[in-house]
């Protein structure tokens, strides 16, 4: 028996019944408890024997060495979800650089904006309550509040999960606009040649790669380390498992369903579009043209593939423009960064799932709970959503939207922008995605005849 297979023989005693159940979970940067039910991740513990799911991998392609250093991040995972902690560090990471000069946003002094004092109390009080790191509002061309909590401030990388996930899709916009990608309904398999021959993967198209509707296996827990969810995630050549192993379960464009390994495609094509490496790309075309502090990525290893599915550490305010880069409608200091109707393009939801764009959650006729897997997956095995206890007071708003309630929350008709980041709220203070956005419209000052905007839609009224 090779080593490495030794090696995964113990680590499948050595994972307890209480680690498996955290351990995809935390992969995608999320948590098994109620609270953390996120991110589309559902279990997948059906009755139907192990050996039936296409998840798992059968005979390895890849280097004992390459498996052992596998196996040595699933037992850090294990690890990690014995101790509800998951993965402490990313290993290794490799610099973005972000501009030379950064100016930072400075905060108006409180009261003195568009947004009345005590709505701004109120915001302020009811994310401290939530173990909130860092908030921001913005509007009309002004940082109304900034605040940070604990050891967090202006210089702090969050470790963004899947705020990730809109990146990318502003990293394609922008690929888009200098040409690198033809179009939206470009086939992924003209970069990804490895695809060509095949019958379903040359169906799929870069939207997809945005939209969830890869047709890839769904996210969702997994308990071995043979397992593609576990590999996508932790192998030193996650891209190779995810283009040569990850299964294919619907036809591209037919189905929603949230996968991690979905947005991580989104490096290669970048990778292999542009020639540069992702990190780069996204310091030169986004992060130094935004004037943003720049951070880090997570790669899979030195000198390899950047994870684009989530993993990249950037400080608060570096988040906050490439919001404000939507709410420009892609651009920035009167120049064009993301082609003209991009940001339109995002804000669409599509008919298999109408709560979710490129990248972005849009608001759609108001429900509430609305969750990240596909809704059948959701009602099928109980998660019950991120709650919306009233409809957003505005219909053009849409969001990042990441684990542990990590929201930029944007509204084009407002001029509004609201970031929160940081851990899951604590069980008994449920977080609440309407709760922010509503409180800064309610609370604007309005000149005399401004009207409110349009209110998400209800159904039947």
């Amino acid at each position: 028996m090779l080593d490495s297979e030794k090696i995964m023989v113990g680590y499948r005693h050595f994972v307890g019944s209480a680690a498996l159940l955290s351990l995809l979970a935390l992969t995608a940067g999320c948590s098994p408890s109620p609270q953390e039910a996120h991110e589309g991740v559902v279990p997948e513990h059906d009755a139907e024997p192990a050996a039936a799911d296409p998840g798992m991998v059968q005979g390895k392609r890849f280097s004992d060495e390459d498996e052992a250093l596998y196996l040595e991040r699933f037992q850090r995972l294990a690890e990690g979800a014995r101790t509800g902690l998951g993965l402490l560090t990313y290993d290794p990471l490799e610099a973005v650089p972000g501009a030379t000069e950064v100016v930072p946003f400075e905060p108006i002094e409180l009261g003195t904006g568009r947004i009345d004092e005590r709505a701004l109390a109120e915001i302020e009080a009811f994310a401290a309550a939530r173990n909130t790191t860092a908030l921001m509002v913005w509007r009309d061309g002004a940082l109304e509040l900034e605040r940070y909590f604990g050891e967090y401030d202006r210089d702090t990388s969050i470790v963004s999960r899947s705020l990730a996930k809109p990146l990318t899709a502003i990293a394609v916009g922008r690929a888009l606009a200098l040409g690198h990608i033809d179009s939206l309904d470009q086939p992924v398999a003209d970069f990804v040649t490895e695809w060509q021959g095949d019958e379903l993967r040359e169906q799929m198209l870069i939207r997809h790669l945005l939209d969830m509707r890869t047709g890839f296996y769904p996210q969702g827990l997994a308990f071995e380390p043979e397992h593609i969810l576990n590999r996508a995630y932790l192998h030193p050549r996650h891209d190779e498992v995810i283009i040569h192993d990850y299964p294919l379960v619907d036809p591209p464009g037919t189905r929603y369903e949230y996968s991690n390994a979905t947005s991580e495609m989104v490096a290669v094509v970048i990778e292999r579009a542009t020639g540069m490496r992702y990190a780069e790309f996204l310091s030169q075309e986004l992060f130094q043209p935004l004037g943003a502090a720049g951070g880090d990525v997570w790669v899979n290893r030195p000198g390899g593939m950047a994870h684009s599915g989530c993993c990249i550490l950037l400080p608060g305010q570096t988040w906050l423009r490439l919001a404000l880069l939507l709410l420009e409608d892609g651009t920035w200091d009167g120049v064009r960064l993301l082609p003209e109707g991009y940001v339109e393009e995002m804000r669409q939801g599509t008919p298999q799932y109408p709560y979710y764009g490129l990248g972005v959650y849009v608001a759609d006729e108001f429900i509430e709970r609305r969750g990240f897997a596909n809704p059948e997956r959701q009602a099928r095995f109980g998660v019950p959503g991120v709650l919306h206890s009233a409809p957003y007071l505005a219909d053009d708003l849409f969001m990042f939207d990441g684990n542990s309630n990590q929201v930029v929350y944007i509204v084009p008709s407002e001029r509004l922008v609201i970031l929160r980041t940081g851990g899951a709220p604590p069980q008994d203070l449920e977080w609440d995605n309407s709760v922010l956005p509503n409180l800064a419209i309610a609370g604007t000052r309005r000149e005399e005849g401004e009207a409110m905007p349009v209110p998400q839609p209800v159904p039947g009224n």
